[in-house]
């Protein structure tokens, strides 16, 4: 039996430990899927029924996301309506700058890895997806398609939080 190298074995390992069942709502079924809800500091999974704000945002193949500047209040959940008007593979992968460059690194060295996170939505090519978070922190935040050598090739927007009024 072929070992797996300690990379890709440390890799499958924690996407294991943070495994969430899917994003969102069950296309299937018209339910909410199950989603492990983890505090990042960009935020936090959402849910439907605490949508504030819906923002419609498309990707394609010319390497770019329309907006790709967000601005959020904190304490806004926001549903992502995700359109792919490519005819490839797109996700839109929501985080900081430092966890996103080490993501799209990895993705680089393990292009098949599959990976699924509350904050990332794949959509595939002439198809629409959907992404529920919450912005519970103020800051500057980045979204990007981590998919291999998308993200280098410019695949990037910027989120603005501002911070709740007292």
């Amino acid at each position: 039996m072929k070992k797996l190298h300690p990379v890709l074995a440390a890799v499958l390992l924690a996407g294991f430990s943070t495994l969430s069942l899917a994003h969102g709502d069950d296309p299937k079924t018209h339910k909410s899927a199950a989603v492990t809800k983890e505090q990042k500091e960009w935020g936090i999974a959402g849910d439907v029924r605490s949508v504030t704000r819906t923002v419609n945002l498309t990707m394609d193949d010319n390497m770019r996301f329309t907006p790709d500047k967000l601005s959020f209040k904190q304490g806004e959940t926001v549903r992502f309506v995700i359109r792919n008007k490519g005819k490839l593979l797109h996700e839109l992968v929501i985080g900081t700058k430092k966890e996103l460059d080490e993501h799209a690194a990895m993705m680089l060295k393990f292009p098949a890895m599959e990976h699924d996170e509350p904050y990332m939505a794949h959509v595939s090519a002439g198809k629409t997806g959907t992404l529920i978070w919450t912005f519970n922190r103020p800051g500057e935040f980045d979204f990007a398609c981590l998919i291999a050598g998308h993200y280098q090739a410019g695949m990037v927007g910027k989120i603005s939080v501002a911070a709740a009024s007292r």
